[in-house]
């Protein structure tokens, strides 16, 4: 969550001005993936609350990201003191809190037939910004990071007034939409039904292409018995007639030879 406030305000908080502080720790030894996952924990928390988050979370990492805000509060209190102001850990938020990459240290480990493996130890640099809130800017900010002491200083936001809501339509034009609807339907309808016909005699052409290919399957067999039949019969015939040609030719020489 990123600060409520600006650079360079000058709103008046519970204690007097807006105090800044930072604490930085550089080449920490744990990894900076390991420190974001516990960063990202007290990010725009109140001081005191990300305090006792960081002091039961159960990661390693926890350890010097708690050192590092407890460095960031007692900068914060010694710029107060500076001033000569009151300042408690209840006034104070993480206002910013980020981890960056530091060197990486490579080492090896010996393995077998003489090869060597790579070990990177990297380390980070962890961040910590806190700040103290501002009572007219408890309503801009998330709820969960308000502290209690500037709860009781709530800022009422004016209510505006909710506009007219549009008079309603006069039942006189009720009449008029039935009878435009009513005039829209019989145009429709001869429209609907002849789509609708179309859309039958598509539907039983394709339902009778099926029935139409298997009567033809089986009709097949049919017809080639029929054109063997016929084959034969013609055949026969044409036998008949040759041999009765032959029959007569052989009489008609005969009777010549008496």
């Amino acid at each position: 969550m990123a600060s409520p406030l600006r650079a360079g305000s000058s709103t008046q908080n519970t204690t007097g001005p807006v105090v800044r502080a930072k604490a930085l720790l550089r080449y920490s030894t744990v990894t900076p993936m390991k420190a974001r996952r516990i960063v990202d924990l007290v990010r725009g928390l109140p001081a005191e609350e990300a305090l006792s988050v960081l002091r039961f979370a159960p990661q390693s990492a926890s350890e010097p990201v708690y050192k590092v805000l407890e460095s960031a509060i007692a900068n914060a209190r010694y710029a107060a003191g500076i001033r000569q102001e009151r300042l408690e850990v209840e006034d104070l938020v993480v206002s910013a809190a980020y981890v960056d990459e530091g060197p990486t240290m490579k080492r090896f480990r010996p393995r077998a037939q003489g090869r060597a493996y790579r070990i990177r130890k990297r380390t980070s640099h962890i961040t910590i910004e806190v700040e103290s809130w501002s009572a007219e800017l408890e309503t801009q900010a998330n709820k969960r990071s308000v502290p209690k002491r500037v709860k009781a200083f709530t800022v009422v936001a004016p209510q505006v007034a909710k506009p007219a809501k549009a008079a309603a339509p006069t039942t006189t034009t009720k009449p008029a939409k039935k009878a435009a609807a009513a005039s829209a339907e019989v145009a429709e309808k001869p429209a609907k039904k002849a789509a609708n016909k179309a859309v039958d005699l598509e539907k039983t052409e394709v339902a009778d292409k099926p029935a139409k290919k298997a009567a033809a399957k089986k009709a097949a067999p049919a017809k080639a018995t029929e054109a063997k039949a016929t084959k034969a019969t013609e055949a026969k015939a044409s036998k008949a007639t040759e041999s009765d040609t032959d029959t007569s030719a052989s009489d008609e020489t005969e009777g010549g030879t008496r």
